[in-house]
Order: C-alpha cells, then structure tokens, then sequence
C-alpha cells in the first residue's frame, strides 16, 4: 500500500518518453508524479497493488482498467474508459475520466461556439468517445464520426460532411515524430454557400486533440486559411487540474491553470532563427540557448553527417538543389523536437515546403543585420550571388516567415535582451 505521509502519483502507460505529464503536475502542486511504464500483463498487478495514491492513464489502457475500479464515475461510465484512479482511504478504486473536462475547458479556452452546430470528430478511439461526449452535451446539431475503424465508413465519406461547422482530429495523425502529417484537406469544409442543409458561412473551428507539435498539419493548413484552431495543449493542462484535484482532494483556481498552460506552451516552443548568412545566428543562437538553459542546434552542423561531405562539396559535386535537398531533410528532423534553440542555414526560406518545418513547433526569428556587418566566410551561395543581391531575394521571405524581428547590430548579448523581450515573460530564463 502506499505511504499516506508521503503518495506517489503518477502515470500509467506502456510507452510514455515524450510525456509533459511531469513537468505539468510539478507546475500544480508540490507532489511526487511519476512515469509507470507497464507491459499489458502486468497492467492488473499494478493496478490492483501498485504503490501510488493515484494515478493518470493513457493509451493503450484506458478500458483496460474500467473493470479494475471499485466505483466508476458518471462521466467514466458513459463515455467507456477511465483516465484517472484515485486510491481511496479504504483501498478502493475510484475510476474517472477527467479528459471530458479537459475537453470541456479546451473549447471554452478556443472560444468555439458548439451549440446548435455540426462537428466533424475524425477518429472512434478513446479521445473522440470524450469529445462526442462533450459535443453532445454542449448542444452540438449533429455530430458525424468518421474513421477507417468504422464498419462500412471511412474517410472517403468525408464529402458527405463538408458542410461541417467544427472538425475535431481525434487520431495521432500528426503527432509527433510523424509530423506534420495531416488526413484530410480542410479546403473544401471552407466553401461558403448553399448545402443541402442550407446556408453556411463557411469551417467555424477546427481543434486537434494532439499536443506534440504544437501546430499538427491540419492545425497548420487551418491557419493557412484563417480558421480559428486550437490544439490539445489546454485539453491536456485542464485534464491534468482536474486529476490534481482529485488526487490531493483540493481546489485548483483556474487562472493557475491558465498559468501552467502558459509555462508549458513556450517551454516546448521552439526558437527558430532565420535571416542572411553571416548574420550572427550561430552566435547568438548559443547565447540565447545559453540563458535559457536550453540545448543550441545549428541546422548547417548536421548537414554533412547526413551528406557524408561538406557543404562546400555538396554543392560543387551535386549543385544547390541537392543541398536544398538534404536542409529540408535535416531541418524537418531538428525542427519536430521541442525546446530547442535552432539556428537556420541562411537559404531555408528559398523552399516554401521549409516553412511548415520551421513553424510546427516554433517561434520564427528573423535577425536583421546591416550588409556591411554581414561575416564574410567564403559560403558558397554568396560566393555565386553576392551579398547584396541575395538580400533583395530573400528580404521579403524572410519578414514574411518571421513571427518576430530583431536587429543585430550590437553585442550577442544585447540581441539576446532584444530576442526575451519581443518573446515576452512566458519564455523563462535560467536562474544563474
């Protein structure tokens, strides 16, 4: 049984490396939360005799553990599995499912309006029973599941709900590492016109209950075309609240929560730094990552493992379009992790398909550097083209890519206090 002066908490899964679980409980309370990776024949022992006062699930054992629960709560019985065991003083379990509430507190933090609306929820797993859930209860007109999983439905029936007013993705299409990945094109739920239910004014929402990263490709092209989106980072947050709350039998204020929300967000946030070569990006990059006690990579370092050859000879025996090639390859797999700082080859924005990369999961930086203070190094594409004329090419992709801009004309260090301040408080700095 566990130690009442000193529970443990936690959560159970089979594969559980990029959980934020941790890192959000230690925002919430001051308690011990663990990660319990357990195999699926095991799943019984542990929970029945597992040394925690309380415990978070996640796939693949969300039904798993109905069964094992003393007492089920509404909510977990209507949907069909349990999210959180709460091991009571008497040594039962009580079964909840806390992510209707984080769905719940995620559509009221997107500000979409469900009542009297169709949703489109893609997915028939344990994520779109809640959300059908939620849906249901706030009101929606009609709600339409569609997933291969389903008997005779698949996502080639998607036209026949084109006239959707919200898409809800409830699968791990675009999650990371496979991001980003999307199902479906959303262009043709933005048509405005006549259906054959009558007039609509066009998508409402599109929400994505995936977290990691934090613009999936359906979050990404629903930017594109200016529909409001959200992903699951609130869902996860206010689930994880109401937990903590179970867990430790207390009451959690929601601007804490909004607060978390916040911490969380820009801790996995990426840094993406663009702008010309010679610019200072590897410079500034490693102090930026320096004070923030994150790790620096340089886009540029990992091309020739990738090539096996340096950049210069990449280009001399292949061209640029082979380089452009391997920046692609290496910047997608740099730029799908979180929290780092990343510094870009100074070309990145010449291949449109790079801006998705960039933006996924980060911040885009573009730093402003006078030609005349620009490093010169013998690269090979200024080489070919000059200076001055690569910056006309390149000046209007390179502000229109940036999420924020910052001159470079001082000190590494003086751009570093530039960069924190356009990035604002949410971005926490490393205590010395």
């Amino acid at each position: 049984m566990p130690d009442a002066n000193n529970p443990v908490y936690g959560l159970l899964g089979r594969t559980l490396g990029h959980s934020y679980s941790p890192m959000i409980h230690g925002l919430l309370g001051d308690y011990e939360y663990r990660l319990f990776e357990v195999e699926p024949d095991d799943v019984r022992d542990f929970v029945l005799h597992g040394d925690f006062a309380g415990i978070n699930v996640t796939i693949p054992y969300k039904e798993t553990v109905m069964p094992l629960c003393d007492e089920l709560s509404d909510a977990a019985r209507a949907i069909g599995c349990v999210n959180t065991i709460v091991r009571r003083e008497d040594g039962t379990l009580f079964g909840d499912n806390t992510d209707y509430y984080g769905f719940s507190q995620m559509i009221d933090y997107a500000g979409v309006q469900v009542e009297g609306r169709k949703a489109l929820v893609l997915g028939a797993g344990g994520a779109s029973k809640t959300v059908c859930a939620v849906l249901a209860d706030r009101g929606a007109s009609d709600i339409a599941v569609v997933s291969r999983n389903l008997a005779g439905a698949g996502f080639d029936t998607l036209e026949d709900h084109y006239d959707s007013d919200i898409v809800v993705n409830c699968t791990p299409v675009g999650m990371y590492p496979h991001c980003p990945e999307s199902l479906v094109d959303l262009t043709p739920f933005t048509q405005v016109g006549e259906t054959r239910k009558g007039y609509r004014d066009g998508l409402g929402a599109v929400l994505d209950v995936v977290y990691n990263p934090a613009s999936t490709g359906i979050l990404l092209q629903a930017e594109k075309l200016h529909v409001p989106h959200a992903n699951g980072l609130a869902m996860l947050v206010a689930q994880a609240k109401r937990a903590s709350e179970l867990f430790r039998g207390v009451s959690i204020a929601d601007d804490a929560m909004a607060d978390v929300l916040e911490r969380v967000a820009s801790s996995m946030r990426n840094i993406v730094l663009v702008g010309m070569p010679g610019g200072g990006k590897s410079t500034v990059g490693a102090a930026l990552a320096e004070r923030l006690g994150r790790a620096f990579v340089d886009v540029d370092d990992h091309i020739p493992e990738v090539a096996g050859k340096t950049i210069p000879e990449i280009f001399a025996e292949e061209g640029e379009a082979s380089f452009r090639r391997f920046e692609t390859s290496v910047t997608g797999d740099i730029c799908k992790r979180s929290g780092l700082v990343i510094a870009c080859g100074g070309g990145v924005v010449t291949q449109p398909r790079n801006y998705d990369l960039l933006h996924q999961n980060g911040v885009i930086v573009l730093l402003r550097r006078p030609l005349d203070l620009l490093v010169s190094d013998g690269r090979p594409m200024r080489i070919g083209k000059g200076v001055a004329a690569l910056e006309r090419e390149r000046r209007r992709l390179y502000e229109a890519w940036a999420d924020i801009a910052v001159d470079n004309t001082g000190t590494p260090e003086q751009t570093v206090e530039l960069i924190l301040e356009a990035l604002g408080d949410a971005f926490v700095v490393k205590e010395a």
